[in-house]
């Protein structure tokens, strides 16, 4: 892959042979971004688990405490009431059966999270095939799946954000915008890697946390020293 000289100035920066500390690393990230837009620093966590078995497989959500830096658009599919109480909440679009075509056929996705009541799913689940690859199907692990809309629509626009494993077992997720302050990545760095260590599958044998790499957007990834997160 062909780098830009931009990159390959900013990874001189970086020593490959080194495991950084958190704000070593982020402190190291402000001096190498790359791009002239407001870059997304990103998380990047090897586990060594095994996505498929299913007492292996990693996925829940928690809640930046100082939010993601992004404006997120949600779909919420609900009806009567709870339509009424998600428009309320602030949902950037609500809908039901309605939605299904526009979605299927014409190939809309003008939305970032998909909420949906319970009762819904029925419907929901006819759009599998579009937004399982998407990875944004509805689950209830995630919070995505409740009859409380409201506080799902309150949450992901707070600066929720969900993890999960990829087919590689590994784990990708924003923690904010370059901009942000080093205090305030730091502390939404810790509440996400306090998440995904809680959720260590039991049946897991060896090392959890392989490795834990930091990077922005266009920016090289900094590798942390995933010992110092923790003893597991």
């Amino acid at each position: 892959m062909k780098r830009g000289k931009k990159y390959l100035e900013a990874a001189k920066l970086v020593d490959r042979t080194v495991l950084y500390d958190v704000n070593e690393a982020l402190g190291l990230l402000k001096k190498v971004p790359t791009a002239k837009f407001d870059e997304t620093v990103e998380v990047h966590v090897r586990t060594g688990c095994d996505g498929r078995h299913a007492d292996q497989q990693i996925r829940g959500a928690v809640v930046l405490p100082n939010g993601t830096g992004k404006t997120v658009r949600v779909l919420v599919f609900a009806k009567n009431e709870k339509a009424d109480i998600a428009k309320e909440a602030g949902a950037d679009y609500v809908g039901g059966e309605e939605l299904i075509p526009k979605i299927q056929n014409e190939g809309w996705l003008d939305f970032d999270v998909v909420v949906a009541t319970p009762d819904m799913m029925g419907v929901v689940g006819r759009l599998g095939r579009v937004l399982g690859p998407k990875g944004l199907m509805p689950n209830p692990k995630a919070g995505t799946v409740t009859p409380d809309v409201a506080k799902a629509i309150a949450e992901i626009k707070a600066g929720k954000i969900e993890y999960r494993l990829d087919k590689a077992n590994i784990i990708h997720c924003p923690i904010g915008k370059i901009s942000f302050p080093e205090d305030k990545l730091a502390g939404n760095f810790q509440t996400l890697i306090d998440a995904i260590i809680k959720a260590k599958p039991s049946t897991l044998k060896g090392t959890y946390l392989k490795s834990v790499t930091l990077s922005t957007t266009m920016g090289p990834g900094i590798k942390l020293n995933p010992m110092r997160l923790t003893n597991g």
